[in-house]
């Protein structure tokens, strides 16, 4: 049962920087819903999309799953036949969170989840992957590697669906930035609160253009770049091969 984000609601003298460890886990449902406008209609749009570029007996990934909310949306509204839904985070207190969610829900396709560093796992025979608020946690010069490696194992027709908080030219990002903070205090954060996330995701999620992320997408591998969905700074992708 997902706790209320207390997190961060008294002051600390150094604010650790953020990690999906247990304390995290522990009220992530809330603390996204909270924090990433337009994140439920996100998860219900992949699952939504998965359906439509999901090809028979291939793979359908969702990396850096974490409490496996998308891969459950997917898992829903699959209907390609022989399909396999594979779930990959690096946290062991999210999958360990989401196994007990899948254990509750039976039905759609088989799901795999796996403990791993997605950079480095073996993706293949994929139709759909979706890769929604996880770019952005990885290291600038191992994003194109990722792209291209999930290029290369997407079937024709295939897709990925990309979803990030993103960077805009400095008069955008103060307005962007502003009704983001607004956003937070309506759902019940403190300015301590915000502030204190603020310092401890700074160095941890690193954030770029829309134009950077379009020709990336490009270079991996993919044929056309479609922004399906836009919520301030929170802008989800549809990369079609």
């Amino acid at each position: 049962m997902s706790e209320r984000d207390d997190i961060y609601t008294e002051a600390h003298d150094r604010v650790a920087d953020f990690e999906f460890n247990t304390a995290v886990a522990r009220v992530f449902p809330d603390m996204i819903k909270r924090s990433v406008p337009g994140y439920a209609e996100t998860v219900a749009m992949s699952g939504i999309i998965a359906a439509r570029y999901a090809k028979p007996h291939t793979n359908i990934y969702d990396l850096g799953c974490s409490l496996g909310a998308v891969t459950l949306a997917m898992r829903h509204a699959l209907t390609a036949e022989g399909c396999r839904i594979i779930g990959i985070d690096n946290s062991e207190s999210m999958l360990e969170r989401a196994g007990h969610y899948l254990a509750l829900d039976d039905e759609g396709p088989a799901v795999d989840l796996v403990c791993a560093d997605i950079c480095e796992y073996p993706i293949e025979n994929a139709s759909v992957t979706a890769l929604n608020f996880v770019l952005q946690f990885i290291a600038p010069e191992q994003r194109l590697a990722l792209l291209s490696n999930i290029a290369a194992a997407t079937c024709q027709g295939g897709a990925l669906i990309l979803s990030e908080k993103i960077a805009f030219s400095e008069d955008e990002q103060s307005i962007q930035d502003t009704l983001h903070h607004d956003f937070k205090r309506a759902n019940g954060y403190s300015d301590l609160e915000i502030a204190q996330k603020r310092s401890a995701i700074e160095n941890v999620l690193i954030p770029e253009t829309e134009d950077v992320h379009r020709q990336r997408l490009l270079d991996a591998g993919f044929s056309n770049v479609i922004r399906w969905y836009q919520c301030f700074n929170f802008v989800s992708y549809l990369a079609i091969k």
